[in-house]
């Protein structure tokens, strides 16, 4: 799938600059609309390309995309002090991707809104690591509503009626992103999120291309094919970008719901284009999810701004 936005390090805005929330809100809803978008082009493309093929020239583009920034900057850029947690962080950005990919495929049919509303589940997995990773001391407020978002999962996903294949493959890449997520707050410390954007496309792509040659079409995809496949990557470097951009001029407990727009926008995409619709469980586990994740970020926000004296 896109790479999570989240993945790129974002810094907070710092005290002495005033948050510019209206510029942020339309960036964010900018990377929501790019977004569904890109996830829509994956979905189509996967009628007639493995999700593998096309997820690793999601990757490659992305790679090329950055290329310019190299330049800019030099091969000083480049420099990592940690090498063995890049490699593991992009091992579980390349995995959350890919198992998104083959979730909205035409193999495995997840619905966008679904898959979507699967994603935000990452705000709970990304508690259960930092404990566990990081060793951050995680109060009984955000074991409670990592407890509540979970519950949100299995009213949404009803193990007892039987769990799709699909469903699991959006449930693995949440916990993968969040694992992405959570080691970019550790690599960040000594890290340009540049630089960690940079080497995420440069291993997606050494990972993804045996990958890319095993599932290679027989027939080579039409110039068509080829400008909706570039299409499709440029618009996920873009979603990433415009919502890096938004949170990062803007207070992200203002924005960070606004992610929650995706949804609409799928499920709008999956009744005109594809007649699907979740069922009623996944909108009430979804809104369990979602209120369990605007609690834990709205609760940091506060207490970010208490620490500073705010």
């Amino acid at each position: 799938m896109a790479v999570s936005p989240d993945q790129s390090g974002i810094s907070e805005v710092s005290a002495a600059e005033a948050p510019r929330n209206l510029e942020g809100a339309l960036w964010m809803t900018a990377s929501g609309l790019v977004f569904t978008v890109f996830l829509t082009l994956s979905k189509v493309q996967s009628a007639d390309y493995d999700p593998g093929f096309l997820a690793f020239f999601r990757s490659f583009i992305a790679l090329i995309l950055t290329l310019p920034v190299i330049l800019q900057q030099g091969w000083g850029i480049m420099r990592i002090h940690q090498p063995g947690m890049v490699l593991l962080r992009s091992l579980f950005g390349t995995l959350g991707f890919i198992f998104g990919f083959y979730a909205v495929s035409a193999q495995f049919g997840l619905p966008l809104s679904e898959f979507n509303a699967i994603s935000f589940s990452r705000a709970m997995f990304i508690t259960v690591l930092a404990a566990g990773l990081l060793k951050e001391t995680v109060g009984w407020h955000r074991w409670g509503a990592t407890l509540a978002g979970f519950i949100g999962v299995l009213v949404m996903t009803q193990p007892q009626a039987g769990v799709s294949l699909g469903t699991l493959l959006a449930l693995a890449a949440a916990f993968c992103m969040a694992g992405a997520i959570t080691l970019v707050k550790l690599l960040s410390r000594r890290h340009k999120p540049v630089t960690l954007l940079i080497w995420a496309n440069l291993l997606s792509s050494a990972m993804l291309l045996p990958l890319a040659i095993w599932k290679m079409p027989e027939a080579m995809p039409s110039l068509q094919d080829w400008a909706m496949i570039t299409l499709m990557g440029g618009c996920g470097v873009a979603g990433q970008y415009f919502y890096i951009r938004g949170m990062a001029i803007g207070d992200a407990s203002f924005l960070s719901p606004i992610d929650y727009l995706r949804l609409p926008m799928a499920a709008t995409v999956d009744w005109l284009l594809f007649k699907a619709l979740p069922g009623p469980w996944t909108w009430v586990g979804t809104v369990i999810i979602i209120g369990a994740t605007a609690y834990i970020t709205l609760r940091e926000q506060r207490m970010r701004r208490r620490a500073r004296g705010g």
